[in-house]
């Protein structure tokens, strides 16, 4: 089930209306949420809700466990039996085509004959997102950041609760189930600030981002060699716009729709394009993930308590792991790689600390992202490489540039340098609207949405995660 869709439309309403109805009966309100998440995520195949609903039973049981021992050898034990488990499903359904077809490339280079055996593997929608927060409340319950639930429905509902459940963002236990213990009181300003960021992220979705992918980027990387280096350049940062309005769009409708429901979470970007340095640009990108492979992959390997070498080692390899986790291919590894070498190099240049070098290092560090964007968008090495040999020659064609394209661009990286809370105060502007008030703009912002917008409704891109 896709956000910006009339189905969704109509089942959040349902949801909206049934989970208000019962704001006192927290029990059965809890019971409705969880029902509606595995509803959302069948929607797709109804096969994978057994796949969540393991995910989330492990680690309840694993908290359980965790909550009745006090052996710390045990209690490590529970933590990796868990957290192994999870990772195991996680690996094979994301990985597994990956390293059979690379050992295959590699035994043909040997000289080799072999056929291995493949399978077709259907990658489960936002297996990556509920897995990373299974592992968390694991680890979380370990470390004593929150005490372990009785009840398997508050660790089902924090795990598959719809909103953010294939896409992020990802919620730590800790800001979550606290909300489950508290009846929720739908207000003005929970109606201004939901439908605020909802309309806000189907726009950047539904107009901004799918008119640049169809318009612009789409077609450049279908075929690189048949656009000029400047075009290539603008197709760049076409999809520098178009990622970030995609998937700080899904962000915004995420929060938007929880908001809805009673439920806050924090902002998971914040003007990422405005960053002059790429430790920056990692404060402000996905913040939810980058945090979450802070605390428990960087921190974990070490952090930076044992020496600057190994240090710089944990930068290097979290950045990896984290490209290695956002696609089972060659061109992910090579984002993240990179991502990791320019944070292992400021991080040596500066000593721990960070300098920002104003402009310079604006222009430095967003050149730098979309240079690595490229590997990240390309359907292989070879399309990667083909963008990149574009610039052998440089040739200022702009044929195949729309003006509109050029709007979106420039408008959406001028917007990165307002004022950061914008949102937040044109949201406390309309919530002293009547609701009626506030209803009937977001419907006319919806509307013209719509009539904007590209015919058809695109995935966003990272439910291929």
């Amino acid at each position: 089930m896709l956000f910006p869709t009339i189905t969704f439309a109509v089942f959040f309403c349902l949801v909206f209306w049934a989970a208000w109805t019962l704001e006192e009966r927290l029990e059965a309100r809890k019971a409705l949420l969880l029902g509606a998440s595995y509803v959302f995520y069948g929607w797709w195949d109804w096969r994978f809700c057994a796949l969540l609903a393991g995910a989330s039973l492990v680690a309840w049981l694993a908290g359980l466990r965790l909550s009745e021992t006090n052996d710390p050898t045990r209690r490590k034990r529970i933590v990796a039996l868990a957290c192994a488990a999870l990772l195991i499903v996680l690996g094979f359904f994301k990985y597994y085509g990956f390293f059979l077809s690379s050992l295959q490339d590699a035994i043909f280079a040997l000289g080799l004959e072999r056929d291995l055996p493949f399978l077709e593997i259907i990658l489960p929608v936002g297996i990556s997102f509920f897995t990373f927060q299974a592992i968390s409340y694991v680890v979380d319950v370990f470390r004593g950041d929150v005490e372990a639930r009785r009840s398997p429905l508050d660790v089902l509902l924090y795990i598959s609760f719809f909103p953010q459940l294939v896409a992020g963002p990802i919620v730590r236990a800790s800001a979550f189930l606290p909300q489950l213990e508290r009846p929720q009181h739908f207000t003005r300003r929970l109606a201004a600030f939901g439908l605020t960021l909802v309309a806000v992220g189907l726009f950047k979705k539904m107009v901004v981002a799918n008119t640049l992918a169809t318009s612009l980027v789409d077609p450049i990387f279908i075929a690189p060699s048949d656009y000029s280096s400047l075009m290539l350049l603008i197709g760049i940062y076409g999809y520098a716009v178009q990622i970030y309005c995609d998937f700080s769009g899904y962000s915004d409708i995420a929060i938007g729709t929880a908001a809805l429901l009673g439920f806050r979470f924090k902002p998971n970007f914040d003007q990422p394009y405005r960053a002059q340095s790429l430790q920056d640009f990692w404060r402000r990108w996905h913040i939810s993930l980058s945090q979450w492979l802070r605390d428990y992959l960087y921190i974990p390997l070490g952090g930076s308590r044992l020496g600057e070498w190994k240090t710089l080692r944990n930068v290097f390899l979290t950045m990896f792991l984290g490209g290695l986790w956002h696609g089972a291919a060659w061109t992910f590894i090579i984002w993240g790689s990179i991502h990791g070498f320019w944070l292992v190099m400021e991080r040596a240049a500066f000593g721990g600390g960070e300098k920002r070098w104003g402009i310079v290092g604006w222009f430095v560090t967003f050149h730098l992202v979309c240079a690595a964007w490229v590997f990240f968008r390309a359907e292989d090495l070879s399309n990667a490489l083909q963008w990149f040999a574009g610039f052998g020659a440089f040739d200022a064609s702009l044929a195949g540039l729309t003006w509109l394209s050029v709007a979106f661009i420039a408008g959406t990286l001028a917007l990165q340098f307002v004022r950061g809370d914008m949102l937040t105060r044109i949201a406390s502007h309309v919530e002293e609207w009547p609701v009626s008030g506030i209803v009937a703009l977001f419907f006319a912002v919806v509307v013209l949405t719509v009539w904007l917008a590209p015919e058809g409704t695109a995935p966003f891109i990272y439910f291929q995660f």
